[in-house]
Parts: C-alpha cells; sequence; structure tokens
C-alpha cells in the first residue's frame, strides 16, 4: 500500500480525557492502577531516589554485599627480594611484567610475610602501597618510597604559597 494525501490518517490525535466517570471508560483510577507511587500525584515524573547510592555506600556492610571497591593486591616482600636486582626501581607496571600481580591498574600492597627477613637490597618504590612493618624494614636498607597521592601534591603546594604575590594598599 503506497503513502498518499488519503490515506495519510488522522494527524491532530485527541489527548485521553481521563476522570470523567465511569462510562468513559477512563474514571476511577484513571489508568493509573491501584496503590503505589505512580499512582500517586506527581509520581509519575520520575521516582524520587535521589542520593541513594551515598546512601547505601554509608550503611554498615551485611552478608553477600560487595565493595565498589578494588582490593588490594598482595606483594610478597620476600618475592621482590628474589626478583629484582639491587637500585631496581619498583612500579605497578615493573610488577606485572614479571607476573608478581595481574593488574597494573588495582591497587598493589607490599606486606610482610617472614617475621625475621632480613634484606640487603636497596629499592625505589613508586606508586604502590607499603605497610607498616613493610616499610620500617625497607627504610632500614635505604630505600627510597614514593607514594604518588601524597608526595608530588605537598611540594606543588608549597611553590604555590611561595609564588603568591601578596597585594599591597596603595594611598592615592
Amino acid at each position: 500500500m503506497s503513502l498518499t494525501l488519503s490515506n495519510l490518517g488522522n494527524k491532530n490525535k485527541s489527548r485521553k480525557r481521563l476522570g470523567r466517570g465511569n462510562a468513559s471508560g477512563r474514571g476511577t483510577y484513571c489508568t493509573r492502577g491501584l496503590k503505589g507511587q505512580r499512582s500517586r500525584s506527581g509520581g509519575k515524573g520520575g521516582l524520587k531516589l535521589k542520593g541513594f547510592k551515598q546512601n547505601l555506600l554509608n550503611l554498615p556492610k551485611f552478608k553477600g554485599m560487595k565493595s565498589y571497591r578494588a582490593n588490594n593486591q598482595v606483594v610478597k616482600l620476600s618475592q621482590l627480594v628474589e626478583v629484582f636486582e639491587t637500585e631496581a626501581k619498583i612500579t605497578p607496571g615493573t610488577l606485572q611484567e614479571k607476573g608478581i600481580i595481574d593488574k597494573a591498574s588495582k591497587p598493589a600492597k607490599i606486606l610482610v610475610d617472614k617475621a625475621d627477613i632480613k634484606i640487603t637490597k636497596k629499592f625505589e618504590i613508586v606508586g604502590i602501597l607499603v605497610s607498616k612493618k613493610a616499610r620500617e624494614v625497607l627504610e632500614k636498607t635505604g630505600t627510597k618510597i614514593v607514594d604518588l597521592d601524597t608526595a608530588p601534591a605537598k611540594e606543588d603546594a608549597k611553590k604555590d604559597e611561595k609564588e603568591v604575590p601578596t597585594k599591597t594598599k596603595t594611598k592615592k
């Protein structure tokens, strides 16, 4: 069937007239159904659950709930001593290349696995979380630990404070 002027149909379709008595076919509940949020006034203009995710995250966790944060990948201190050479720079990328962690994008944390571990090698650790005990053991050997989140931000803040000139009032 081809489209012609005679079979276009009605462009100006009339809207539903609701609540005009039961004989109209749309009386009593006016096509809204019985109870519920959508049957009330203002219910179909978007359900009001604003800020629900933040409220959910603030609740205590119960059985079956999963955290949205990624778990730390465990790196044993003894693995670092075995795999890396002295003066090596250790980053999430190098750990992934050596096969110690699965993904460099997920956070990794260095933990002490042996209580009486003795290290003679120095490392430079960048962008990896380190436990307190592991930090103590590593700093005794002279290992440099750089946290990407904290160190550059503090230096930039100090530079900004020095560069900002103070305005002095002059009399005209």
